[in-house]
């Protein structure tokens, strides 16, 4: 039954790491640039409810929909001012480190200033249930925990369904393939990139407040570990394929509940990154990667 219960545990914690991993994939299979603003984004959206919830006593699904929102006004603003800005000045801000950089800069921006609203502790989050476990006999599944899951789930494949058969999704993979190109078939490139940086600025907040919704907490460094642990999921996947994002994330939350279980969390560390060098160096391209290391055309 223990087992049983760190499974739960391990697949409701790998959805988080899942939507973190496919708002990264998105960005780094369309315009070709790991976008270091992520954490950033989904830190501002723990933090923002939070705020909101704590200190204004506004009732819970309006301050995760201002934090939501906010997180999708932040993407925007990385858009605007790393990859557009590099498209005007140099024609290919693909071809270039500094949106890499520059989105690095809106993270210690992002950080910067949620440490000097509300400083650098680590913030209880209430809860806007009494009691939000689900127990089926022994086990107890949280019920944030599992919404989590099931979001994750509808909105990955909503987004497929959005990639595979609308005109939007057509144009995306188009500048996935070939932004210049895309532009000389008439797509209207600066009008599809925002809408990139809308779904994964949505995606990275929905994380923040799920998380914080999850585990009671929030604070302006919640996302850095996480952020680390979503990029191995989108890199175990393959980089570009949103599904494998999802099974890479879900694979390394279940691997750290049983690490955690069976050996203790002073081996976590260890065992996990060991695995995911070990998988990496026998299959570079990831699960569901193409057969060369490269960006993936999901």
């Amino acid at each position: 039954m223990d087992v049983l219960q760190q499974l739960i545990s391990g697949l409701m914690l790998g959805s988080l790491y899942a939507l973190l991993a496919v708002a990264f994939t998105l960005v780094i299979g369309v315009l070709n640039f790991l976008n270091f603003s992520i954490p950033g984004i989904f830190m501002m959206g723990g933090m923002i409810s939070w705020g909101l919830m704590s200190q204004t006593n506004m009732v819970w699904w309006l301050a995760m929909a201002i934090a939501l929102a906010a997180c999708v006004v932040a993407s925007l603003l990385v858009e605007r001012f790393t990859y557009r800005f590099m498209k005007m000045r140099f024609g290919d801000a693909t071809e270039h480190a500094t949106p890499l950089v520059s989105s690095l800069g809106f993270l210690i921006l992002f950080q910067g200033l949620v440490l000097i609203k509300w400083g650098p502790e680590m913030q209880y989050f209430p809860s806007p249930w009494q009691d939000p476990n689900l127990r089926i006999g022994e086990l107890v599944i949280g019920l944030p925990q599992l919404a989590s899951l099931i979001l994750a789930l509808v909105l990955v494949g909503g987004l497929s369904l959005l990639l595979a058969r609308t005109g939007l999704g057509r144009a995306i993979r188009a500048i996935a393939e070939s932004p210049d190109t895309a532009a000389m078939l008439g797509i209207r490139v600066n009008r599809i990139v925002p809408a990139v940086f809308i779904i994964s600025g949505l995606l990275a907040g929905l994380a923040g407040v799920l998380f914080s919704l999850n585990y009671l907490q929030a604070s302006p460094r919640m996302g850095d570990e996480i952020a680390t642990l979503a990029i191995s999921a989108m890199v175990l996947g393959g980089l570009g394929s949103v599904w494998g994002a999802v099974i890479g994330g879900l694979f390394l939350g279940l691997v750290q509940v049983m690490v955690i279980q069976f050996f203790g969390a002073e081996f976590l560390r260890a065992i996990l990154w060991g695995l995911l060098l070990v998988i990496i160096v026998v299959r570079p391209q990831g699960v569901f990667g193409g057969s060369k290391i490269s960006k993936g055309k999901f």
